[in-house]
């Protein structure tokens, strides 16, 4: 998979820390959220292209936060990628 497939974005994905604070795995997460272990864990490792707002809403109801403690964005990665010459 191309660098810019899995770095193309400024989006950084607290999971973990949400799922430790919560004292919670990913597995038990994901029956209740109803989703595949295997998608929270691409969530969770940053190569999410998207999220659905339901799964982003049944994320935030288990885990009992914002979506901001869940994401965030961090612009000088957009910068980075700009100077190397990448598209925004």
């Amino acid at each position: 998979m191309p660098v810019e497939d899995t770095e193309g974005h400024a989006i950084h994905v607290h999971l973990d820390r949400l799922l430790e604070a919560r004292g919670m795995t990913l597995a038990e997460l994901a029956t209740r959220v109803g989703v595949t272990n295997v998608n929270l864990s691409i969530l969770k490792n940053g190569r999410a292209k998207a999220i659905r707002f339901t799964t982003l809403t049944n994320i935030c109801r288990v885990l009992q936060c914002q979506p901001g403690d869940l994401i965030s964005y961090h612009p000088d990665h957009d910068v980075q990628r700009e100077r190397r010459g990448g598209a925004l």
